[in-house]
């Protein structure tokens, strides 16, 4: 791999059937156009990335199932439940202007109508309903804020902020 840095796309969760199948937990809109990608990157939270070739993506009641290289049967998938996907930025599509890149958003600082900063992003929890940003403060407080319109007012990738309309009491 080059030094690109890789931008996580999802995780894997249960198996699905016998044969190696995952179900596949995604993180962005589009999973399905993952199947151009011939290699995978697969690895654990802090750990470190490696490459997977991708035998089959496809849709499966109301999520997406993969079938991955060296993972032959149900046992296999067991130990793969939890593992990252992800890919190298420079092979991913720019994200529109109104879209972002989970990694993107994570480091950025937290910053509300009053300017008093809540935190900085720790990390984006996927509820179902929306994505929840993970806001740590540098006194250990955390706290959790739905990533939705009427809470996030805007983000400022080039200024390093995320500015919110959420009360530092809250």
């Amino acid at each position: 791999m080059s030094g690109s840095e890789i931008v996580v796309l999802g995780r894997l969760a249960d198996p699905y059937g016998i044969r190696g199948w995952l179900r596949l937990h995604p993180f962005g809109d589009d999973p399905l156009a993952w199947a151009e990608m011939p290699v995978w990157w697969i690895g654990r939270e802090g750990g470190p990335w490696r490459e997977v070739g991708l035998k089959g993506l496809k849709a499966h009641g109301d999520g997406i199932v993969v079938l991955l290289d060296e993972v032959p049967d149900r046992t296999a998938a067991e130990a793969l439940k939890g593992t990252l996907v992800g890919a190298p930025r420079d092979m991913l599509p720019p994200p529109a202007d109104d879209e972002f890149y989970w990694g993107d958003l994570v480091g950025l600082v937290v910053v509300n109508e009053a300017d008093e900063t809540l935190g900085t992003v720790a990390g984006l929890i996927e509820t179902g309903a929306n994505d929840v940003l993970r806001v740590v403060a540098e006194d250990g407080t955390e706290r959790l804020l739905p990533f939705v319109e009427a809470v996030v007012l805007t983000v400022e990738k080039e200024a390093g902020r995320i500015r919110v309309a959420w009360g530092s009491d809250w």
